[in-house]
């Protein structure tokens, strides 16, 4: 017999901007395992909109109203950083599977809190780093495990993206470092945890975390405003296996140069290089290699059917291909709230290392998720 679908509400899915419209949207509503049956938005006008465009058929302007539907199985969260705890509270509350969007919390505080409600409802969670389902980095990850490389000395990753100092209005929250979204959180939370999934997690750091740029210009016209959310932020570090790591994540005024990781080991290089968190290049080398040589993305690293549209919907289908496997099933949840509570607190030694100057030791073996199969709901 035929299982029935997973159903999936959204909140946050504008549909005149944002990244729910633009990649969960269209992701969920391509994977067979799922079907989205209501979006809310703040208001009731744009969440009617949003259902129409996407024939979605329940639309909210209150949250409470859509996580204690009957008919919504998962809470699907993709709006600002500070709502986060309110609203994914809301939904652990009402017994409902949550994706959310990383950062999890503002703080490592508040996703402990939502970590340890989740394994007190017995539902299953995910946090979006959708690097985990890019197929590029998951061919980088394999090819390390089967020894492209050898063992793995050292690596060094790079990330820069423009536009810091113009913000659209609409963003101008995210100078003030309290709010919890910056270059730390957001650019090294998503570049690290790739970094971490791919070579392993890190042992220590040492690290300077920085505020550059002290002033930045709405899009629109207006005053400045004083910035106090990092926009640079430098680690050095050694990973489980004794490698290496030097890191520079950084949001800069113009002109940013993506990013860049290479690996280097004992039988070769690898070097993964993006213009954006997406479509990742790969370059390998082994032995008496003259050069480096592109390294074709292989399909088996592409889980989903291929109606999921490219670009950001793939990842965040891969992530939600998993999730949905692992709610039917009850294996064990690749990044789950556990996992975002360690990244916040690999953020808080980078922090600590950078106020101190000292080296920090990274906490590991937060929590435990339960792996027994999840009534349906």
């Amino acid at each position: 017999m035929e299982q029935r679908k997973l159903r999936v509400g959204i909140i946050g899915a504008n549909v005149n901007y944002g990244w729910g419209s633009r990649a969960h949207i269209p992701a969920l509503q391509a994977l067979p395992q799922f079907q989205v049956v209501a979006v809310c938005t703040q208001h009731q006008e744009t969440a009617q909109e949003t259902a129409r465009k996407f024939n979605i058929p329940l639309a909210f302007s209150n949250v409470e109203e859509l996580v204690n539907h009957p008919d919504v199985d998962i809470v699907d969260v993709c709006v600002r950083l500070p709502a986060h705890h309110q609203i994914v509270m809301a939904a652990l509350r009402a017994g409902k599977h949550v994706f959310c969007e990383w950062p999890l919390g503002v703080n490592t505080d508040e996703a402990k809190e939502m970590a340890e409600l989740a394994t007190a409802k017995q539902v299953r969670t995910m946090i979006g780093l959708q690097r985990r389902g890019s197929p590029g980095f998951n061919q980088l990850r394999s090819l390390v495990a089967d020894g492209y490389v050898g063992k793995v000395l050292s690596c060094t990753l790079t990330s820069s993206s423009a536009g810091f100092m113009w913000r659209q209005p609409s963003l101008t929250w995210t100078v003030d470092k309290s709010k919890g979204a910056s270059t730390l959180s957001i650019g090294a939370g998503h570049s690290l945890d790739a970094l971490n999934y791919c070579l392993g997690d890190f042992q220590e750091v040492a690290a300077r975390v920085s505020t550059q740029v002290t002033r930045t210009t709405p899009a629109a016209p207006g005053e400045s405003v004083d910035i106090t959310s990092p926009d640079n932020v430098i680690v050095s570090g050694v990973l489980e296996g004794g490698a290496v790591a030097s890191v520079h994540i950084a949001s800069v005024m113009h002109h940013g140069a993506g990013f860049r990781l290479e690996v280097y080991g004992t039988e070769g290089t690898l070097v993964a290089t993006s213009t954006g968190p997406q479509d990742i290049v790969l370059t390998g080398g082994r032995g008496g290699d003259k050069a480096l040589q592109v390294i074709p993305i292989s399909s088996a690293h592409t889980w989903v059917p291929a109606g999921v549209p490219q670009g950001p919907p793939l990842s965040v289908g891969q992530m939600f291909a998993h999730f949905g496997d692992a709610i039917l099933t009850g294996k064990r949840v690749e990044a789950d709230f556990n996992h975002a509570v360690r990244l916040h607190q690999l953020l808080d030694a980078i922090q600590a290392s950078s106020n101190t100057g000292e080296k920090q030791t990274v906490p590991h073996g937060f929590g435990t998720q339960a792996t027994t199969s999840m009534r349906r709901r």
